[in-house]
């Protein structure tokens, strides 16, 4: 069987449904982080994917620390995962002197989501997991 080569006009359009599947997954997840991000205790969230990374958090001048604990936490986990052979791990929470973290993936997207002792992670989880 001989293969033929494709041409440029039909690998693009092969792709194009590929991203767009991508920017619909981030699209239904940011609307949530949105709503997520009023409630009590949430102090902030970033939502980083292959393509892009969105930071928002209620205190910028901890932009580096939130972002260098949300890699180190999703590269802990898959490390943590291959060595004792979890399988996906599904998510994260790390619980802090004076915050906790939630980090969870959905689909393509890394989430972190950064919240006071006060806030309930339970509920924002189960509002991550309706998405």
């Amino acid at each position: 069987m001989v293969k033929q080569k494709k041409s440029p006009e039909e690998t693009v359009s092969e792709l194009e449904p590929i991203a767009v599947e991508k920017a619909t997954c981030e699209d239904n997840v940011r609307p949530v982080l949105e709503e997520i991000k009023k409630s009590d205790g949430v102090i902030g969230y970033i939502l980083r994917n292959t393509t892009s990374a969105t930071i928002d958090l209620n205190d910028p001048t901890k932009l580096i620390d939130y972002a260098t604990l949300s890699s180190s936490t999703f590269e802990a986990g898959e490390q943590l995962s291959e060595l004792f052979e979890l399988g996906k791990i599904r998510h994260i929470k790390v619980e802090g002197k004076d915050i906790n973290t939630l980090h969870l993936s959905i689909d393509e997207n890394d989430i972190s989501i950064f919240m006071e002792k006060t806030a309930d992670a339970k509920k924002i989880l189960e509002k991550m997991h309706q998405e």
